[in-house]
């Protein structure tokens, strides 16, 4: 069975094998064929994690350096993307983020998750020089004529609030533009960030507190990610791999 999966077959057809598997082994245990039911001990697939795709730094950086920040929606997409990938936030925390939430000059954002559960995250130098950049100058280009107001940060073209759409769309469009061959969303860079947090040491609870994780169990599942590309590693480099 962990044959078939590391084939890429489907958790839900694996079942259907083992339901059948073990129903027949049971029934010939209760009939006297076989001395013992062996398959009353196979793993089910409900107790399989599927891993999350993850991208490689390298792969960020291409993706981070595909938007044209000459030209202004273009450095606004950068900014977004340096958003996702720095904070972790998901695709509507950002599209909800206000010009309050963001401290530029301390470094830092407030990411209001599920249940509106307020969090604290630091911004690296990259991302803070480039949503500046975007708030500085193409924000007030993109702020709508008329009242009320806009606090949002990130605006559309047509001088609404970015949706969450929007923002799939930005991420595909560069994914595409630099070249990955990959099947990237907004939130693969929420699991990048974790995992190479993790894989250069970060503590689980930082990662956990900056995720907005209530459950640890659902930020160890990074440290999975990294343990398989040590695996990957290692069957590649070493000699009896």
């Amino acid at each position: 069975m962990m044959d078939q999966k590391g084939r890429g077959i489907a958790v839900s057809s694996i079942a259907r094998y083992l339901v059948a598997i073990k129903m027949l082994y049971r029934f010939l245990y209760t009939e006297g064929e076989i001395a013992k039911d062996i398959a009353a001990t196979f793993e089910t697939p409900r107790m399989w994690t599927r891993l999350p795709e993850v991208l490689s730094p390298q792969d960020v950086d291409r993706l981070m350096e595909a938007p044209d920040r000459t030209t202004p929606l273009g450095l606004r997409d950068a900014a977004v993307l340096e958003m996702l990938y720095a904070t972790g936030a998901r695709v509507s925390e950002v599209g909800r983020m206000r010009l309050q939430d963001v401290n530029l000059e301390y470094g830092y954002v407030r990411c209001f998750g599920k249940g509106s559960k307020e969090r604290i995250v630091p911004l690296g130098e990259k991302a803070i020089e480039c949503v500046t950049l975007y708030r500085d100058t193409v924000r007030p280009i993109l702020l709508p004529k008329t009242a009320p107001v806009c606090d949002v940060l990130f605006l559309s073209k047509k001088r609404t609030p970015l949706h969450r759409k929007t923002i799939w769309r930005i991420v595909k469009k560069y994914v595409l533009l630099c070249g990955l061959h990959k099947t990237v969303s907004p939130h693969t860079l929420r699991h990048s960030f974790a995992t190479h947090l993790l894989g250069h040491g970060a503590d689980l609870r930082s990662v956990q507190e900056m995720l907005g994780h209530v459950d640890i169990s659902t930020t160890q599942r990074y440290t999975h990610v990294d343990q398989e590309r040590l695996k990957s590693v290692h069957k590649l480099y070493h000699p009896r791999g």
